[in-house]
C-alpha cells in the first residue's frame, strides 16, 4: 500500500500513552459485564484493568508508525466519503474521530477492551482501534499486511456513513423489537453493508491517490475472511451456527467487500434488500 510522506488526518485522538486516573465506576464496570455476558466473554481482566490506575507508557517506533499509517488511512476516507456522499446522496460528509487506545478504553457507548477488536460508536461519532489488534491479525489470523489494518480501518468508517445516512438509527430501533434469530440477522445485514461501503472506498482510493499495490485486495479479502464468524467460532473449536452470526460469514465478507470495489457505488451496498446476503 502506498501510504508513507502523504497527508495525515487531523482527527487522530491517541490515548495510547495516557494513564488512567481511577476506574470506571459502577455504570461502566456493569456495561462491560453486559457485553462480556452477550458475547460469552471472561471480561474479569478487562474490568480489573479498567478500574486499575497506570501510569503514562512511552509508545514504541511500531506504536508511532502505526500511528501515522492509521492517520493517512483516515485522511483519504475523509476525503473519499465527502465526494461520495456528496455526489451520491446529496449529503455532506462529516469527519469521524478515530481514537487509538490501549488495553481498554472508555467511549459513549460505555466501556471496552482490545479484545473485542475496533469497534464505532455511533454517540460520540468515533472510531475505537487497539492498533495492536493489527499484530494480532497477523500473528494469529494469518491476515496481516498494511491493507489488511486499512481495510479495518474503512470497515469501521462504513458504520460512521451508515450513522450519517440514518441507517444505523434505525437499525437499533428494528432490533428492539425482533426475536434473537432476526436482531441477529439485521446485525449482519449491517456488518456487510460496511463491507461493502470498505470496498467502494478501496476503489476510490486507488483511483484518486494510486494507494494500492500488487495483492493488496488479497490481503483485504483475506481480513475478511479471517473475521468471518464460521472462521471465528470454527478456530474456538465451535461448529458454526449460522442463527447466531452477527458479522456474517467469510464469504459473505468478501463477497460484499468485493461488491463495493467493483461498483463503487452506494446502491449497490443494499444488504438490507438483498434477497440473498
Amino acid at each position: 500500500m502506498q501510504w508513507r510522506g502523504r497527508r495525515g488526518s487531523r482527527n487522530i485522538e491517541d490515548r495510547r500513552g495516557m494513564g488512567r486516573a481511577g476506574g470506571i465506576g459502577i455504570a461502566g464496570t456493569l456495561v462491560v459485564l453486559a457485553v462480556g455476558y452477550f458475547f460469552g466473554i471472561d471480561v474479569t481482566p478487562v474490568v480489573q484493568a479498567l478500574d486499575q490506575p497506570q501510569n503514562d507508557v512511552e509508545l514504541s517506533q511500531r506504536d508511532e508508525e502505526w500511528g501515522q499509517f492509521v492517520s493517512v488511512v483516515l485522511a483519504d476516507t475523509e476525503e473519499v466519503w465527502r465526494s461520495v456522499l456528496r455526489d451520491q446522496a446529496g449529503m455532506d460528509y462529516q469527519d469521524p474521530t478515530l481514537v487509538l487506545f490501549r488495553g481498554a478504553v472508555q467511549s459513549a457507548c460505555g466501556g471496552a477492551s482490545a479484545a473485542m477488536g475496533p469497534f464505532y460508536c455511533p454517540g460520540d461519532q468515533r472510531v475505537y482501534l487497539d492498533t495492536d489488534f493489527f499484530d494480532m491479525m497477523a500473528a494469529r489470523m494469518n491476515a496481516g499486511g498494511d491493507f489488511a489494518a486499512a481495510y479495518v480501518v474503512a470497515h469501521e468508517v462504513g458504520h460512521h456513513v451508515q450513522n450519517l445516512l440514518g441507517t444505523l438509527g434505525e437499525v437499533n430501533q428494528q432490533r428492539a423489537r425482533l426475536s434473537e434469530v432476526d436482531a441477529n440477522s439485521l446485525s449482519v445485514a449491517t456488518e456487510l453493508q460496511a463491507d461493502c461501503y470498505a470496498g467502494i472506498w478501496a476503489r476510490q482510493a486507488q483511483e484518486r491517490f494510486g494507494t494500492l499495490d500488487v495483492g493488496d485486495m488479497e490481503e483485504a479479502m483475506r481480513a475478511a475472511e479471517a473475521v468471518g464468524d464460521d472462521v471465528i467460532q470454527a478456530n474456538a473449536g465451535q461448529t458454526p451456527m449460522p442463527d447466531s452470526f452477527t458479522h456474517g460469514s467469510a464469504a459473505q465478507r468478501q463477497t460484499w467487500l468485493m461488491r463495493g470495489f467493483n461498483s463503487g457505488e452506494l446502491r449497490q451496498c443494499d444488504t438490507f434488500g438483498a434477497g440473498n446476503l
